[in-house]
């Protein structure tokens, strides 16, 4: 504005070529800019995909061994990083190309400048000093718009990732009023006597989601092994967390003993197999024994170096699929809770360990109630009762 000013001051004729010329340059950066916004949200999809198959890949990386297709994720990563690769060159092309197309578009507001400066300067109607000023200060005058448009790209990854992590933020942001009327409407109540889970009316939505995941669900367990199954989205995972207390149900009254919940991937950490086992409860080293005997890992833990003290890496490195899924079901009988959660126990394991796990469950299901979430027939041709939980509508 400043230099707008000065070169008014010093050449007004110079000033209107400027100040007709100027518009042309934010017109063509809003162009640029709505194109370089798309390439930019479709790179990060494809980081996203990427990150999202590498992270997916990870977790089932021993399923993947055992059936032996772990050489051929290999080729889909490269391929999803190649389109990550090829999405992140036309955001760079975008830009480049978008930089020149405004100094172009300057340099040649200036060169109109320059032009008619020197024909005046040719013609004796503009004085040297004038006419050499005006040209340096034209330049000055589409400078701050070059410079947003050069900033525009620097800062597109930050805008969308920004906005990613404003959009999180939203869907977790629940308003105080909605939350009151929400819990006025469900409870959850803890029946420390019985081994057993009653839940009525239950109705659960994601918040920000415009439909129910879980909707008018009903059921009750008592002693014994249960499976819930349905078809991926259907809200078996959010189920378990509602009856674990992890989520509040949007309607609907839950009624479980004490929970102990084994999550998908459950956790193991690094340290001696004692730590692993007795991880949220003080057993002993008789009751230690007596568990693993149920989970029919006795024999193993004694052929150990040092037996209850031998040392394992984060997340059970050392153990393979079936014993780490086996020490958590042994963890889980150690535990005091009336009631056990199983998300998917057997999702990454052969067929002997698979076995091995069900002998253990029916032992676990003797004395317990035990809710398992699964899509494996097997397991649930040995449950007592089945439940199918249809997606909400």
């Amino acid at each position: 504005m400043l230099a707008l000013l000065a070169l008014l001051w010093v050449d007004p004729i110079s000033a209107l070529i400027v100040l007709l010329t100027l518009p042309l340059l934010p017109f063509f950066a809003a162009l640029i800019g709505m194109a370089t916004e798309r390439e930019t949200q479709r790179r990060w999809q494809r980081l996203a995909d990427l990150s999202g198959h590498f992270s997916d890949v990870m977790k089932g990386l021993p399923t993947l061994v055992n059936y032996g297709r772990a050489e051929r994720q290999t080729e889909v990563i490269a391929q999803v990083n190649g389109a990550h690769r090829r999405a992140t060159m036309r955001t760079l092309r975008l830009a480049f190309m978008s930089s020149a197309a405004l100094e172009l578009l300057a340099s040649l507001s200036v060169a109109i400048v320059a032009v008619t400066v020197g024909l005046r300067l040719t013609y004796g109607s503009m004085e040297l000093f004038a006419g050499l000023l005006a040209i340096l200060l034209a330049p000055e005058a589409y400078w701050p718009i070059r410079k947003v448009g050069a900033e525009f790209h620097a800062a597109a990854d930050g805008v969308q990732a920004l906005d990613d992590v404003a959009n999180e933020l939203v869907s977790d942001d629940v308003d105080p009023k909605a939350e009151d009327a929400q819990s006025s409407q469900s409870a959850h109540l803890i029946d420390p006597g019985g081994a057993a889970v009653s839940m009525q009316g239950v109705t659960y939505r994601y918040p920000a989601a415009a439909n129910e995941v879980i909707g008018g669900f009903a059921a009750s367990w008592d002693r014994g092994l249960h499976t819930v199954t349905g078809i991926s989205g259907a809200g078996k995972t959010t189920l378990l967390e509602i009856i674990a207390g992890l989520r509040t149900a949007n309607t609907g009254v839950v009624i479980s003993g004490d929970v102990h919940f084994v999550t998908g991937r459950p956790y193991l950490p690094a340290g001696t197999l004692r730590n692993a086992l007795t991880l949220g409860n003080e057993a002993s080293d008789a009751a230690i024994w007596e568990a693993l005997q149920d989970v029919d890992l006795e024999r193993w833990a004694h052929g150990l170096p040092s037996e209850l003290d031998t040392a394992f890496g984060e997340d059970g490195f050392g153990m393979s699929a079936g014993q780490r899924a086996r020490i958590v079901l042994a963890r889980a009988a150690l535990s005091d809770t009336s009631v056990i959660l199983l998300d998917e126990p057997t999702a990454h394991l052969d067929p002997t360990a698979t076995a091995q796990v069900h002998e253990a469950l029916l032992r676990l299901a003797s004395s317990r109630c035990v809710i398992a979430v699964t899509h494996q027939s097997a397991l649930m041709a040995i449950a007592d009762t089945q439940r199918e939980l249809l997606a909400a509508t």
